[in-house]
């Protein structure tokens, strides 16, 4: 195979294996992992080498001898009722007391707060004590509700903890060094000078990531409790909370980090004040972090950063992000939507980490890896079609994979397949509709491709139902751009966009919440549709109860939403449309997840195409010389991806534009290369399938795909 683009996990004592994968897998780089070196053979094979670097944990004894500088983060105790006049909280029962301790090197009664739960009022602190773990209420309210919120160090950096536990391992906990402090700042980029003068064989650093984790906290008895991807809540210390004081003119509080217990999920609007923490710790660590780049670079070698873990800060899609200076950006890649995040990030070079990790929870005896890969390589290879990384990659212990030889086959032919795409593709575009499909929430940009995650990859009620709609997309021929309410507030509808689709449950950011009261947002769209532009709604769509209804564009969607306000108004009987250009070649029952229910016809002029129980699944509605479409839940599966595909194209008025590289069966999707004069018909399942392709609604090729199997084509170009 040709050799490139494959960064292989090596491990001493697999030199031979290595040495075999080069030639079998195309390997042109290896690199370490937590837990493994590479051997002076290895780095003698004339491979790239990469080395794994996590600047907060590398000196533990720094950090044990400087306790002070250990990272923090606000927690919240569990809630407890008050039945007597005094009332202990144990403020610790709930967490992992490996992971944490609380902070009372500082005024407690500053930064740390008590709430009652009931009235949401902060307790007066002369109403409160604490000692050894115990907070002591005096003067609780009988059958009130309290809480407390208090700084605790971080005793165990939470990545090298997830690994710990995963893999049984038994060394020292790492302790996690907060750069906020300018002792430690100084500390680190020394530790990170005398780290490169030790690896003078390192071609390329991969930061893991750089400072501070998103949200990863765990239960007393070690298991995940909180998990949030996109959280800041391990950048918080009594020098930040004084510095952003001074820059943004305000005092936060333990409030503002615990959210009432939500820990400022992703899932709803942000405040202003988190907004702005946000944004201070975002310069911070950016021009922190290009400290660091520029040292690498002085040492002539690459700095790539892995999209993950530390990144809190150095989010790929945020304004400050490219004043780092990275060289790439590697990431783990799960699905297609991981791929095309990694992919359409704005930095010279991209490279996916394919999931399994070569972890014993997968290859174990008895384990069955490919039968993991294999439906995971199916969604990423959909979203390589429309955007290639530049690189492949897999994470973990090669001993493990090397144990199981058909995973080893399995791999050989993902690597085939991956270099393909970039041999035909030739780095052209592949043909795309002429328009562009916008997903509109309250993040916009900022969250390219992370719309309802919680972490990458993983599978969660609330969540599938409309994640389902972006792995549909990242493999369709369509530009997307993920705009906010403030770019509409602030610029309008760009003229490229044909299509906006807005999918979420209500309140939440990603349908928009209280962001569908604002007039001029409201209007803004009805006249951008009104003029011919597409609508697409899934779940509860412009959904935020004001002015008697939910649906703010149910005269655009065709449906409203009951949610027993007007029960007693009558809903009209609904007529089932049966033959519809959306629904034309799909077969059997629509998987909607979780759907909706009580969704009824608001618009005469709608055309109902789906109902179950009395509620509308799919609707379609003109609205001026524009049409919107309401779907109930979309849950990504080779039928819902054809039903968005024919939803989209029918909203724009764009009809006869689906039938240009088509594959008449769906479980087939073509992509083509205008310039290059190549398509690649592609099989997503393990099936064997036979299709015919269409050109503009004419026959080009009838053809049989193997399990998988994906097959390049010449046509001639014409101009």
């Amino acid at each position: 195979m040709d050799k490139g683009r494959f960064t292989l996990p090596g491990e001493t004592g697999m030199e031979e294996v290595i040495g075999d994968l080069v030639e079998r897998w195309g390997v042109d780089a290896v690199r370490d992992s937590d837990g493994t070196n590479l051997s002076q053979d290895i780095l003698d094979m004339g491979l790239q080498i990469y080395s794994t670097l996590c600047l907060v944990r590398e000196d533990n004894e720094w950090a044990k001898q400087h306790p002070q500088y250990r990272q923090q983060i606000y927690l919240m105790s569990a809630p407890v009722i008050v039945t007597s006049k005094v009332k202990t909280i144990d403020i610790m029962a709930d967490y992992f007391a490996d992971q944490f301790i609380p902070n009372t090197d500082v005024d407690i009664k500053k930064y740390w707060q008590v709430v009652n739960r009931t009235t949401g009022e902060v307790l007066p602190s002369e109403c409160w004590s604490y000692a050894e773990g115990i907070v002591t209420l005096e003067q609780g309210v009988q059958f009130h509700k309290y809480t407390v919120s208090f700084l605790a160090y971080q005793k165990w950096e939470p990545v090298s903890m997830y690994n710990h536990i995963t893999n049984d391992w038994d060394e020292e906990h790492r302790l996690p060094l907060d750069v906020r402090y300018p002792e430690a700042q100084e500390h680190v980029l020394k530790v990170l000078e005398d780290w490169l003068k030790k690896h003078p064989k390192t071609d390329i650093v991969r930061f893991t990531t750089f400072f501070y984790n998103f949200d990863l906290i765990f239960n007393k008895e070690g298991k995940e409790k909180q998990v949030n991807w996109f959280g800041y809540l391990s950048c918080v210390s009594p020098l930040a909370l004084e510095q952003f004081e001074q820059a943004y003119g305000y005092r936060l509080t333990a409030e503002d980090f615990v959210d009432q217990g939500r820990f400022n999920t992703p899932f709803k609007n942000p405040t202003q004040r988190y907004l702005d923490w946000m944004d201070f710790n975002q310069k911070f660590i950016a021009g922190y972090a290009k400290q660091c780049v520029d040292m690498v670079h002085d040492f002539g070698k690459k700095a790539i950063m892995f999209l993950g873990d530390h990144w809190a800060g150095t989010e790929p899609y945020g304004k400050y992000f490219p004043e780092i200076g990275l060289d790439a950006v590697v990431g783990a890649a799960g699905d297609g939507v991981t791929t095309r995040m990694i992919a359409d990030i704005p930095i010279k070079d991209t490279e996916a980490r394919f999931y399994p990790y070569f972890f014993p929870d997968v290859f174990f005896e008895g384990g069955d890896p490919v039968g993991e890969s294999m439906p995971i390589w199916i969604k990423c290879r959909r979203a390589l079609m429309r955007k290639p990384v530049g690189r492949m990659g897999y994470g973990g212990y090669l001993s493990l994979a090397h144990q199981f030889p058909d995973f080893i086959d399995h791999v050989t032919e993902i690597a085939t397949q991956f270099k393909g795409i970039h041999a035909n593709a030739e780095g052209t575009q592949p043909f795309k509709a002429p328009f562009k499909v916008a997903v509109l929430n309250t993040w916009g940009s900022l969250r390219s491709w992370q719309t309802h995650q919680v972490a990458h990859s993983l599978w969660n009620q609330r969540c599938y139902s409309y994640i389902g709609a972006l792995e549909s997309l990242a493999g369709l021929p369509f530009d997307i751009e993920f705009i906010s309410f403030d770019d509409i507030r602030l610029c309008g509808i760009d003229p490229s966009i044909g299509v906006i689709i807005n999918a979420g449950d209500v309140h939440t950011s990603w349908s928009g919440g209280d962001q569908w009261s604002d007039p001029q947002v409201v209007a803004t769209l009805r006249e951008w549709v009104d003029q011919g532009g597409g609508f697409i709604g899934i779940g509860d769509p412009s959904a935020y109860e004001h002015q008697g209804v939910l649906f703010q564009l149910a005269d655009i969607l065709g449906v409203q939403k009951e949610i027993g306000f007007t029960a007693s108004i009558n809903k009209p009987k609904v007529t089932l449309v049966q033959d519809h250009f959306i629904t034309e070649d799909l077969e059997g029952e629509i998987n909607y997840g979780e759907g909706m229910t009580m969704i009824y016809q608001a618009e005469a002029g709608a055309e109902i195409l789906d109902v179950h129980q009395g509620s509308c699944n799919l609707a379609v509605n003109s609205f001026g010389q524009g049409r919107g479409v309401y779907i109930a839940g979309l849950p990504y599966s080779i039928q819902n991806t054809r039903l968005l595909s024919r939803a989209i194209f029918w909203a724009a008025h764009q009809e006869e534009q689906l039938y240009s590289w088509f594959s008449v069966n769906p479980n087939v999707e073509c992509h083509a290369y205008p310039e290059t004069g190549r398509y690649c018909a592609v099989n997503n399942t393990s099936e064997i399938q036979k299709t015919t392709i269409l050109m503009d609604n004419a026959v080009i090729q009838e053809i049989e795909l193997g399990g998988m199997e994906s097959v390049w084509f010449q046509f001639e170009i014409t101009h």
